[in-house]
């Protein structure tokens, strides 16, 4: 027999339930300001005796809601917010199973596709869906089953609020790790927002990419063009993580394709002779295939520096005379200057680049250019840039030669 006070306890949870099913739009939203002041935090054994061991109950009416009025924001982040009180109880494993259990996952990912509403109302979902994945690996694998993946990338790409682009790279980061049977899914929606329109999504994909490429391991030939086409952002940002990108790549299967595709970039197409690279991206604006050579420029210096051997393969594929015809670009400051300091990292360090470049460019202009990388170029003349950007330096294959100098 139930104890008179136990008595008491579930007749006001019939009555809380009874005030719930009657209410109206207003009267709910009042009922969901109310528990959410008075119960985010709390575990489920709290919430349990708060609910006087009913809690269930009112999740379930909850869900409900949602799943009924989620297309016409009704109350819609209260909604989401009160969910996430139950789905982030410590000890509340159950709530996140009964969620699961009315199609919660389907309903949140449907909600971020839904262009009518909310940003912040989508950030509200994407926190849930985190909830969710951080439950355990069948739970991150329910998500990516659900197309979670597609959309969460879609929604990355084009949503116009920070804060919940970053809440999707938390939750995309997740999804990656400790997830074997879909972190290759995961992989490549990140890939799939390279090309994106907004600098903050290709910055947070770019970073998540970074993080994941050890638990991918190989990256796939896919990579390649999307991310030297983001060296021609104008966004700073961007180029850099691009940059770091390119640096975990360098010890996969990939490397020759991106160095290639480097030593190409500094040396932009003349119009109607397109090749390969630059990619169309960057030939929507001509200067941006300026902004691509420069920064191409500055990360071949900056890749040379990390690896000896990687700093072999760029002279052997010719680099020295693509950063050549980039330091004769006056139309661009910061190709001659980026493109400059890498080139005296090659001389400095291989003795053979050294004689090549030298003979190349004659004893004065040389002295010129060690003197002062940074701002030589700024001294030359249309005639000198031209022959510098029409000298082919021949560096012959001799490795023996090519060895670099010691310090």
């Amino acid at each position: 027999m139930t104890s008179g006070k136990e008595q008491e306890a579930i007749r006001k949870l019939m009555a809380f339930l009874q005030e719930w099913d009657s209410a109206h739009k207003g009267a709910r939203s009042h009922i969901l300001n109310n528990f959410i002041r008075s119960n985010d935090g709390k575990t489920e054994p709290e919430l349990e005796l708060e609910f006087s061991q009913g809690a269930s109950l009112f999740l379930a009416r909850l869900t409900t809601w949602l799943r009924m009025t989620y297309m016409y924001s009704t109350c819609l982040n209260k909604l989401l917010k009160s969910i996430g009180i139950f789905l982030s109880a410590a000890s509340g494993r159950r709530y996140i199973i009964e969620f699961l259990e009315i199609g919660g996952v389907l309903i949140l990912l449907e909600i971020l596709g839904l262009n009518h509403l909310k940003e912040e109302d989508k950030r509200e979902c994407v926190k849930l869906l985190q909830l969710v994945a951080n439950a355990g690996r069948k739970y991150k694998e329910l998500i990516c089953e659900s197309y979670g993946v597609q959309s969460l990338a879609k929604f990355l790409a084009t949503s116009n609020s920070a804060e919940a682009q970053e809440e999707v790279q938390v939750l995309l980061d997740s999804l990656g790790h400790g997830n074997p049977k879909y972190k290759n899914q995961v992989y490549k929606g990140l890939i799939a927002v390279l090309p994106c329109a907004s600098p903050r999504a290709q910055q947070l994909a770019l970073q998540t990419l970074v993080v994941l490429q050890d638990v991918v391991g190989e990256a796939p030939s896919i990579l390649v063009e999307p991310v030297l086409s983001l060296l021609c952002s104008e966004h700073l940002e961007v180029q850099y993580e691009a940059t770091q990108l390119l640096k975990a790549l360098m010890a996969r299967q990939v490397r020759p394709a991106l160095l290639k595709g480097l030593v190409a970039l500094l040396t932009p197409p003349k119009e109607k002779a397109l090749s390969f690279y630059p990619t169309t991206l960057c030939l929507r604006k001509p200067m941006l295939v300026y902004v691509q050579q420069a920064a191409a420029a500055k990360a071949i210096g900056v890749l040379a520096k990390e690896s000896a051997d990687v700093a072999a393969e760029l002279i052997q594929m010719k680099v020295v005379n693509g950063l050549m015809v980039a330091v004769g670009n006056l139309d661009h400051a910061a190709s001659q200057r980026h493109a400059s300091i890498s080139l005296k990292y090659f001389v400095h360090t291989f003795p053979l680049v050294e004689e090549s470049i030298k003979a190349a460019l004659g004893p004065i202009l040389f002295q010129r250019f060690m003197d002062s990388p940074e701002t030589w170029y700024t001294k030359m003349d249309l005639i000198q840039a031209e022959e510098l950007a029409s000298t082919t330096v021949d560096i012959p294959r001799d490795m023996a030669r090519m060895q670099p100098t010691e310090g």
